[in-house]
This record gives structure tokens, sequence and C-alpha cells, in this order.
């Protein structure tokens, strides 16, 4: 972290991952707040609601009848220039599915925390990632949170990247639910003021206007709707610079920065390197320092940003290893894990070619202990670049003759 700071003294206050949201949405100072409530992120809502009706908080809270209005009534608001807020999860999160694109494809910088939660059927209210990672086509930035901390952090920065005049693009920051959501812990929340002097107001180059009128949600054919896409591809690739500077500047203002899309963890003259997303992580770092005491040459790459995929980066935290495990809550039913697809990907045209594999574990919630993360190093010791039988490998998984 930077040691650079010029900020207040920050306020250190006990909150659990959920408030740390609620209180970087509050420093962001919305316009709009749209959510409809869903467990694991009702309390996300409850405190900006609780704040507006106590009148500490001057925005226009909607609480709608539904997720797709949520998302609706921000695009609405967006598209009138307000800065806008709002939270959902799992079903919640399918259900916007529509939206999804349309926010995203009408350059809408909304920010939205989703709370990582199992899909159904069977019906599930405790986390994993299959919620969020079904929709990494959708257009959005997507940002993986380990800790309250940088949750609340996060919380501004992704105004700050959604915002940026060569960004225009939503973003979605993802908490494990329960583990994360309802964790409490310290934290410090940065004052008013130097938020306001980190996040300016927000200025859209478009907005609906009477007095400069312009053509927004229109149709295009074949002749003009590739360009479109063109652009909207392009801003969501200069959205890893622009959270790269962003972060630094965070940190220079607030002393504390999160190191980009990626955070290799003794990676460099690592043997086996296990990669993650989100609150794992911090049970992963402790299982390497261990395992390093043991002469096992382990390290850990945590990726924040899942879009835009950080491919060079990777690449280049993963170039000595002999071979690289993927640790993901979520399947692609009949393939593989959706983030083992990714890294496989980006690794496949490297002068590096480690043995993979994908350790699928946390479904529905499931308990990822440390003896589970040292099982999968284990297996990664041996493994080969055609390893026998099955890349994927649920952890933990109790065999009861059902399937």
């Amino acid at each position: 972290m930077s040691v650079e700071a010029t900020a207040r003294q920050p306020q250190p206050l006990f909150m659990s991952g959920n408030e740390a949201v609620a209180w970087g949405a509050r420093l962001a100072r919305p316009h709009v707040i749209a959510a409809y409530p869903i467990t694991p992120q009702t309390v996300v809502i409850e405190r900006l609601a609780e704040w507006v009706a106590e009148g500490t908080l001057d925005t226009e809270f909607l609480h709608v009848e539904s997720e797709h209005s949520a998302l609706s009534a921000c695009m609405g608001a967006s598209a009138l220039g307000a800065r806008t807020f709002t939270a959902t999860s799992s079903q919640g999160l399918l259900y916007m599915a529509e939206c999804l694109q349309y926010a995203s494809g009408g350059r809408f910088p909304i920010v939205m925390m989703n709370a990582n939660r199992a899909l159904a059927l069977p019906w599930n209210i405790y986390g994993d990632q299959q919620d969020s990672l079904a929709v990494l086509s959708s257009g959005w930035i997507q940002v993986y949170i380990e800790d309250a901390q940088e949750a609340l952090d996060m919380t501004i920065q992704g105004f700050a990247i959604a915002e940026h005049a060569e960004v225009l693009t939503p973003v979605m920051l993802n908490l494990d639910g329960f583990v994360l959501t309802h964790t409490y812990e310290p934290v410090d929340v940065p004052a008013q003021a130097d938020v306001d002097a980190f996040l300016p107001p927000f200025r859209t180059p478009s907005k609906m206007s009477l007095e400069s009128p312009t053509s927004m949600g229109f149709t295009a054919g074949p002749a003009h709707y590739t360009e479109f896409k063109v652009q909207q591809h392009r801003a969501i690739l200069r959205a890893e610079r622009v959270a790269s500077e962003v972060d630094q500047e965070f940190g220079r203002r607030f002393g504390r920065s999160y190191g980009g899309a990626v955070v290799p963890y003794r990676c460099e003259g690592a043997d086996v390197v296990l990669v993650t997303l989100g609150s794992v992580s911090g049970m992963v770092r402790e299982t390497v320092d261990a395992l390093r005491t043991r002469g096992v040459a382990a390290g850990m790459l945590k990726l924040r940003l899942m879009r835009p995929f950080p491919e060079r980066e990777i690449v280049q935290a993963l170039s000595t290893a002999r071979s690289v495990g993927v640790l993901e809550k979520d399947v692609s039913f009949g393939h593989q894990g959706a983030v083992f697809s990714e890294v496989s990907s980006a690794l496949a045209g490297s002068a590096a070619r480690p043995a993979l594999l994908n350790f699928v574990a946390g479904l529905g919630g499931r308990d990822i202990s440390r003896n589970d993360v040292e099982q999968m190093f284990d297996q990664l010791q041996v493994a080969t670049v055609r390893p026998p039988g099955e890349r994927v490998r649920f952890a933990n998984v109790q065999e009861n003759g059902n399937g």
C-alpha cells in the first residue's frame, strides 16, 4: 500500500462488508439510488434508506418493485446526468439480465454491488460466484472484492472508473455472500471532503436535454451495429488502464491502494500457483506462507478484474510456474469453470505452458478449508501438462451415489 497519504485521519468503524459498500456509496454522493432488497444484499439498501430517512444522505431513494425496475430506473436517471447506484444478488442479478445489456450498450456509468450467491435450483441463499460469472459477457466491468475495506474503497473508485470519459461503462462490484457481506471488521472511513476532492461531480458528455436534444436508445441495423459494439469493446479494454490510474491516485490521497487488475503473492520463483477470486484469497495467502515454511515453492495470483480480463498481467505473473490451479466458486456445466476457461486461454498462447488444474469449491456456500487448499497444492505438485482424468476437480464432494 502507498504511504504517500494526503487525506485527513480516517475514522475507523466496525462494520460488515455490506455496510462498507453502503458507506462507499454514501460518500460518493449519488443523486439516485434505486433498489429492491434480496438476501444477502439487503443490509446495503437498509443502511442507505435509513440515512435518507434521517436526512444525512441527500439522494432520491427509489424502492422499486423488482430488480429489473431498479436497473431500469438507474438507466433513466443516468441518462439525465445523475450519478446512480444500486445493489442486487443471485436471482435478482439474473432478473436484471435484459437491463444489463441495455446499461452497458447505452454507456450508462452505473455502479452496482452484487452480493455473490448461489443460483436455484436447488434454492440456496449462501455464497458462490455462479451469478456474476454467468453474466461476464454483459458488457459490465467486473471487480471482485477481498475484504470490507476494499469494498468501501472500490465503491468510491468504481464511480471514478465508470464515469471516466474514456470508459463510460457500468461497474459491478462483487462481494462473497455472507463470507464478506455479513462479516464484521474494522474499516477506515475517509472524510467526505477528501472523497469530494477525489471524486468530482458527474459530468456526462451526452444526456437527455430539451436545450440540446440527442437521440438515445435508438435502433441500429447491420450497417452500423458492429461499430457501436467495437466502441463499447474498446472502452472496456481502456478500463484496465483507467482502473490502475484511479487506484494509484486513490493510494496517493488515502494511503491505500490495491495493486491493479491482478495481485501476485510470492509468485516469483514459485513452482505451483493457485489463482483466486474474492474473499478466499486471504486464507489461500496464509496457506502459501505455511507451505513456504515447509519448503514448498507455492504462490497465489489474485484476480481483481474479470472484465476487462487482464491477460497480459496473468501471463507475466505465471511465466515461471510449473503448474497452475484455478480455484473458483462456479462451474459452466458440461465443461469447466468460467475463470479456468479464461486463464487457460490466456496461457495457451504464451511461452510458458504450465500444467493446469481447475478446482471447483464453495458451491452453495460450502466451506473451503485450509486442508482443502493444501490438498489442491498437493495435486499441483504432481500435476502434468496432460493430467490423467478430468482437469475439473470438485473439492470436498460428498459422494452418496446420487446423480
